[in-house]
């Protein structure tokens, strides 16, 4: 399916800072142009393309128009991107393109910030259980875990997975996306609107001293299907920056040691670190455990190992 010229205009006229807010981003102005909060390598220029002042990112990945921006930062490939951003823009294809002039795209707002409301829970959890467990080998007495505490659910538009990030009295002040119908290897990823993300997916053990921080919550669901023995605090941080990690430090004061399990890559592998150098000039003990080559993350690890333990075993021949 191609879009039209004029659709594809309209695409790049959407508002990027409003973009970045609605997936739960804080755009901050600084002289001529705009950042995040929580990526400060993050230029906005004109409202309408970015760039990232960071090497570690590939090329592809260090800027561009509000498509880029999704394709980066929700996981969207090029069509879904452009269909989001025309939705966005409250343009339809079935308008047709005669109507597309009449269209304006939506600005930010400031004054009207969007309220944090979790996403709909969808009758059961079926999509969400045959996802985790069989693509991505996740235990079930896990996913039982998870959706026990009530922080993880299926959402009821689209099957999303729901992780949801609570403050230490519990209530919801993060949530993200996660879709369960994979393309190529790629699935949705969006964060929900009016989200705080100071805070993050995670898991509190009482009367735990470590906490182990992954990049993603399928990673941390990994982990423990991997080391069921490994008693800890776990955070998923939804990206590289720390803010989550900040947060459940300064409520957890009891925390004096903290693993470092990102993505065995290149950003990855320069964020564990930075963040190790880091928490340790700030008194912690701070130590990094990557998944082993050839594993990109503890996921692709976790099915490796799934997949080894599936294998019929050889019965001994009788000679």
């Amino acid at each position: 399916m191609r879009f039209t010229e004029d659709e594809l205009a309209l695409a790049k006229q959407v508002d990027l800072c409003s973009v970045a807010e609605y997936l739960g981003y804080t755009v901050k102005r600084v002289g001529h142009y705009h950042t995040l909060k929580e990526m400060d390598s993050i230029r906005i220029y004109e409202r309408s393309h970015w760039c990232r002042f960071s090497r570690r990112y590939d090329k592809g990945e260090n800027g561009g128009s509000q498509i880029d921006f999704l394709r980066v930062f929700a996981g969207m490939d090029v069509k879904e991107a452009v269909f989001w951003l025309l939705d966005f823009a409250g343009y339809s294809r079935k308008d047709g393109a005669k109507n597309i002039q009449n269209i304006v795209p939506k600005q930010k707002q400031a004054e009207k910030a969007k309220p944090f409301v979790l996403p709909e829970q969808a009758g059961s959890n079926a999509y969400l259980y045959r996802y985790l467990e069989h693509e991505r080998g996740i235990a079930r007495y896990v996913i039982d875990f998870f959706v026990g505490k009530g922080i993880m659910y299926e959402a009821k538009n689209y099957h999303n997975i729901v992780f949801v990030g609570t403050d230490k009295n519990g209530v919801p002040k993060f949530a993200s996306l996660r879709g369960v119908f994979d393309k190529n290897g790629k699935g949705f990823r969006c964060d929900v609107a009016g989200n705080d993300k100071r805070y993050g997916f995670h898991l509190h053990c009482r009367d735990c001293k470590k906490v182990v921080v992954f990049e993603a919550a399928i990673d941390l669901m990994s982990y423990i299907t991997m080391f069921p023995s490994d008693k800890a605090s776990m955070v998923a941080l939804g990206m590289l920056a720390d803010a989550p990690l900040e947060t459940f430090l300064a409520e957890h004061p009891e925390i004096e040691e903290i693993q470092f399990c990102l993505d065995n890559d290149e950003p990855g592998r320069k964020a564990a670190e930075a963040l190790k150098e880091k928490y340790a000039a700030k008194g912690y003990v701070a130590e990094i455990f990557l998944p082993p080559e050839p594993y990109k993350d503890f996921n692709q690890w976790n099915m490796e190992q799934k997949k080894q333990r599936e294998k019929p075993k050889e019965t001994a021949k009788i000679i």
